[in-house]
This record gives structure tokens, C-alpha cells and sequence, in this order.
């Protein structure tokens, strides 16, 4: 009997779900230098498509956010030793984070593509036939866009990302070949060469990180993420702060 009631009780402290509900908090670690996920903002506080789905999530549970900046380093630490409830910091899932820790469905896209103005006629890595591709030597799609692209695409590549996107707003290219924040800072600074999409070279979406032994609340994150999609809660976020809708499939 001993035994059955000392299980009761880990059981009932390791429901996070209720602690939160009890508290009426709940604790998100965010980044805090990775715009445009999540930076300080003019007011010295943070600001970001990640602060926004922690602000969202906590409003779903009705309770307070509690927002905690965190570097990439020590984010997953901060969950395990529950100095957060959940780590909603661009991150992405693999094999190896997996094993320690749980994810929730995807929440924001995070992705590597070709990109161009609206007038230029592309839709796959084909389609390159004949056009000017800016990239970032050593860089992922650069790399991709090298074994991929056709001989008579024109692969012109710069040594970081400041000279590539120069060329591409200056015209010196068709298009250019990066990830999809870089692309949404781009159309912030240059509003005639607007990047669109034209298709995507590597897909590496965001999840929220929860604590193993969860169900409930990994449940009721997933349940709130579902939400967001079918009411447009995550587009409305998207095309904020990534200056683009959600990609179709998302």
C-alpha cells in the first residue's frame, strides 16, 4: 500500500500540465538574439514570432507567460532542469534531442529555398535553366544548388550572407538561394525586390521542446498549435514576422 501511495504522488507532481494550471504560469524559454524569432526589442523587452506563440500558448491555457531568454546552449538545460515548462526557440528536432527530450508538432517554418521577385518564372530546381542563382559559399544551399541545379544555371557565389543578398537587391542576380529569415529581413529593406518563394531546398520547421513524461501537455500544446493552423492564428504570425504566408503543406 506504502509503495501504491508514494507512485500516486510522483504521478500527481510529475503532471507539468496541472502545475501550470495551478500556478497559473507558465514558464517559455525564448531566444533572445535570432531575429526575427526572437530579439530585444526598442523597449528593451523581447520581441518575435516565438515570443508571440508563447504569448498565444499561455492565452489558449489562460494563464500568465512567464518569458525567459535563453541562448541555443542552454536552452534544452533550462528545460530539463525545469526552469521552464517549454522551450519555444526556433528549435529543431533531430535524432539526438529526441532521445532526451519531446516535441510538439511543428509551429513555424524554418527553411532553406530559392527566392525571387514575383516576375520571374520559377518553380523547381529545373526551372534554374538559364537564370543566375546568388548563394553564400560553404552554405547549405549552396552546396545543395551545386549537385542539383542545371549545367546551364549560373551558380554565383559570394563569401557571406551581406554580399550575397547586396546582389541580389542590386540586381546582379536572378535569384538568390537562402533561408527563409534571411529572405524576410530582405523584404524589409527592399521593398522593389520583394523575395518570393520559389521553391524549398531544405525543410527544418520549428517545434516546441517539452520535458519526457508529459502526455498531457505535449496533448494540449499540439492541441493549441491545431488551433492556430485552422484559424489562421500561424499565418497571420508568418507573414509578421517572416513576411510570408505559411508554405502550402505546412
Amino acid at each position: 500500500m506504502a509503495l501504491l501511495a508514494l507512485s500516486g504522488a510522483q504521478n500527481a507532481s510529475a503532471n507539468a500540465l496541472d502545475d501550470i494550471m495551478k500556478a497559473k504560469v507558465i514558464k517559455i524559454a525564448v531566444p533572445q538574439d535570432f531575429a526575427p524569432f526572437g530579439s530585444v526589442g526598442t523597449d528593451m523587452k523581447p520581441a518575435g514570432y516565438d515570443i508571440d506563440m508563447g504569448n498565444y500558448i499561455a492565452a489558449e491555457l489562460g494563464v500568465k507567460a512567464e518569458i525567459v531568454p535563453v541562448t541555443s546552449a542552454n536552452r534544452i538545460p533550462y528545460l530539463q532542469t525545469k526552469k521552464v515548462d517549454l522551450v519555444i526557440s526556433s528549435l529543431g528536432k533531430n535524432a539526438e534531442r529526441e532521445k532526451v527530450i519531446d516535441f510538439s508538432s511543428a509551429y513555424a517554418p524554418f527553411f532553406s529555398g530559392v527566392y525571387g521577385i514575383k516576375d520571374v518564372a520559377v518553380a523547381k530546381v529545373e526551372d534554374l535553366d538559364g537564370k543566375t542563382v546568388g548563394a553564400t559559399r560553404g552554405a547549405i544551399e549552396e552546396q545543395e544548388l551545386t549537385k542539383t541545379a542545371p549545367a546551364s544555371a549560373t551558380i554565383k557565389r559570394y563569401e557571406d550572407n551581406n554580399a550575397t543578398i547586396s546582389a541580389f537587391i542590386s540586381g546582379q542576380v536572378d535569384l538568390i538561394a537562402t533561408g527563409n529569415t534571411v529572405a524576410a529581413s530582405i523584404a524589409d529593406k527592399s521593398a522593389a525586390r520583394k523575395p518570393e518563394l520559389k521553391f524549398v531546398i531544405k525543410n527544418s520547421p520549428c517545434f516546441v521542446g517539452l520535458n519526457k513524461g508529459e502526455p498531457e501537455l505535449l496533448a494540449k500544446v499540439n492541441a493549441i498549435i491545431a488551433k492556430a493552423k485552422e484559424t489562421g492564428a500561424l499565418t497571420k504570425l508568418s507573414e509578421t514576422w517572416l513576411k510570408a504566408p505559411l508554405p502550402a503543406g505546412f
